[in-house]
């Protein structure tokens, strides 16, 4: 709409040149485009645009949900955002009085950063435990000196190394150095974790394929009896990387760029905006609208694959063992084989989607003199529904 007001004034303003120019051209092939989308959206909205709602403070009424919530995999306590660090943590430290080999492989892992220092460190302790494994009655391999040039630069400047070490069976102690007054400390591995080659042998394994403690994305999931609002959504601010008064400003600066530049823009132009401002976003608010109107919600990040949705409603249908289909707007079908994320198919910050079961699968059924139950979902997820509002 406004591409076309700012068409309108123009041409009012300009006047009629003797032969087309550069200018001419991309804004008959702008209006051209316009109409073109805009017959085939059905819509007198702004073609290829995807307008974000406005983000509302946590805890207001009538959002869509309430934020963006994260699951511990150690104690499976619900997180939000600015918990998961901290709770991690505590997680992984209170884990240490049941099994310190496992927790300060975790600590290893997940509180250092930087993943090439952790796998420099980590490849490291490696080859000492495998010169132990390799040459058990050399007394050398089983010392490691802490003040060592490559144990200092690789081992101690990780966090949960040390642990690690007294974990499997290495104590501290003070030996003599060859032309040194003064002893220096050790980590001697012990006789009993000597006898248990083993264990050794299983412990770095453990280290060298162990990955980060991540706190896992709650879907949140919910139904929704039908309702006219399905395709209405008020989200938090969770959902954008901007806080709100950064959106609503960049919301504005966008409207009246709209106004002067529009008319220029052609429609490859117009994608490849779209496509930048979709990676501003992180997660996306999806719904599934079933045959029968009810309405299936998650939240996924937004550079989850179409795959994870399929996932997502299969998890909830009776007859999860038949193929259906998923339809965004428009009548565009997305295959659950293709490789595209939510912000590449245009599905963030949110989106409703149409559930159809697989018509040939359709045809053999009824071929077949059978139908398929009226209720699509799981008895325990209609037991939970829930009015949109």
């Amino acid at each position: 709409m406004a591409a076309a007001a700012a068409l309108a004034r123009l041409e009012q303003k300009q006047p009629r040149a003797r032969g087309p120019t550069s200018q001419d051209s991309i804004r008959n092939q702008v209006r051209k485009e316009l109409r073109a989308e805009a017959t085939v959206s059905g819509s007198t909205e702004a073609p290829g645009t995807n307008v974000a709602p406005e983000p509302r403070e946590e805890g207001s009424a009538h959002l869509a949900v309430p934020g963006v919530y994260f699951t511990c995999p150690l104690t499976g306590a619900t997180l939000r955002k600015d918990q998961r660090d901290a709770r991690i943590r505590e997680a992984i430290l209170s884990h240490f009085s049941t099994d310190p080999v496992a927790a300060s492989i975790m600590k290893i892992h997940t509180f250092n950063k930087d993943r090439d220092k952790v796998k420099l460190g980590v490849d490291t302790i490696a080859k000492y435990l495998d010169n132990i494994h390799l040459h058990p009655e050399e007394e050398k391999y089983r010392k490691i000196k802490l003040q060592n040039k490559v144990f200092q630069e690789r081992i101690n400047c990780l966090e949960g190394t040390h642990e690690f070490f007294e974990a499997i069976g290495f104590q501290k102690a003070l030996l003599p150095v060859p032309d040194q007054e003064s002893p220096e400390e050790f980590y001697v591995l012990s006789v009993a974790a000597l006898a248990q080659p083993q264990s050794l042998e299983r412990h770095k394994e453990q280290l060298l394929h162990a990955e980060p403690v991540r706190a896992t994305l709650a879907r949140q999931r919910r139904v929704f009896r039908p309702s006219p609002m399905a395709s209405q959504f008020d989200l938090p601010g969770d959902f954008f990387n901007l806080t709100a008064d950064e959106l609503r400003r960049e919301q504005r600066l966008r409207a009246e760029a709209v106004e002067r530049l529009s008319v220029l823009r052609t429609k490859a132009m117009r994608e490849k905006e779209e496509q930048r401002e979709m990676r501003r976003y992180t997660y996306t608010l999806l719904r599934v609208r079933f045959p029968d109107g009810c309405l299936l919600q998650g939240t996924f990040y937004a550079r989850e694959r179409v795959a994870a949705l399929y996932g997502f409603v299969r998890e909830a249908l009776q007859s999860d063992w038949l193929p259906f289909e998923l339809l965004a707007s428009g009548g565009q079908k997305l295959s659950e084989d293709e490789n595209l994320a939510f912000n590449e198919c245009g599905l963030v910050p949110s989106a409703l989607l149409t559930f159809s079961w697989d018509a040939a699968v359709l045809e053999d059924i009824r071929a077949a003199g059978t139908e398929l139950d009226s209720s699509i979902l799981k008895p325990e997820l209609l037991a939970a529904i829930e009015k949109l509002s």
